[in-house]
This record gives structure tokens, C-alpha cells and sequence, in this order.
């Protein structure tokens, strides 16, 4: 499913926060970060869409379980720049994901799957990661 970079076997825990740095492409349409138990059981799909699947400068989250999509998400706040550096900041709590955006707006996002720990990280899309930091 994953086309991009991979993490497995980390530990992101309730209390703890990942850091991405990264720069979108000049000619970015999106790009996307997972966080689940593994590739096929996704907690947090965070995908910030440029121009892409019909929308246009929209963070779309959801989840995804059972092979299927979960319910969409949508965020009208759009921090993200074509060609530019950005920052987001997720931290887990026990009901929710806390994502602060480069503007350092949020959006909360239900931690559906209801975990306390996830292995698995991956990244995809118009998008170089510079680094990952898990507190």
C-alpha cells in the first residue's frame, strides 16, 4: 500500500509527541503521514492535499481498519506552502491526537483504534522528510 519511507517496530506511546520536520515539492499535489499498529491498520492518516483527490489546500484526516477507509476528517486551516519547510507536532493522548499544524493551529483527531502504543510510521507523497523526533 505504502510507497514511501517506513518505520516499524518504533514506540509512540500515550504521553508521548512526534515531531516531523519536512519540505513539500515545489509541485507538491499531497502528501500523507500514517501512524498505526501496522501498514494495514492505520490510527492517524494526516493528508494534507494541495491539489489532490478533488480538493484543493484541505488537511484531510481519517483512519483505516478492515481494508476500509474510515469517516474523512476535513480541516479548513491550510499552513502548508508548495517549496516550503514545515513542522507538525502529534502528540497521543489517551482519546485523541493532537496535531499542531505549522501556524500552530491544531486539529484533534480521535484515536479510533484505541491503542496506547503504536510500531508502525510511514511517510508518502509530495513531501521530503528532514527528520522525525519521538518525546
Amino acid at each position: 500500500m505504502m510507497q514511501g519511507m517506513l518505520i516499524k517496530n518504533m514506540s509512540f506511546k500515550v504521553g508521548q509527541t512526534l515531531t516531523v520536520l519536512g519540505v513539500a515539492k515545489p509541485d507538491a499535489g499531497n502528501f500523507q503521514v500514517n501512524i498505526g499498529p501496522s501498514e494495514d491498520t492505520i490510527a492517524l492518516h494526516i493528508n494534507p492535499r494541495f491539489n489532490a483527490h478533488g480538493d484543493t489546500n484541505t488537511v484531510v484526516c481519517n483512519s483505516f481498519e478492515g481494508g476500509n477507509w474510515c469517516q474523512e476528517q476535513r480541516e479548513d486551516c491550510f499552513p502548508f506552502s508548495q517549496g516550503e519547510e514545515f513542522k507538525m507536532v502529534i502528540e497521543f493522548t489517551p482519546s485523541e491526537f493532537v496535531v499542531t499544524l505549522p501556524n500552530d493551529s491544531t486539529i484533534r483527531f480521535p484515536n479510533r483504534i484505541g491503542a496506547e502504543k503504536y510500531s508502525f510510521l510511514s511517510f508518502d507523497g509530495d513531501a521530503r522528510i528532514r527528520s522525525i523526533e519521538i518525546k
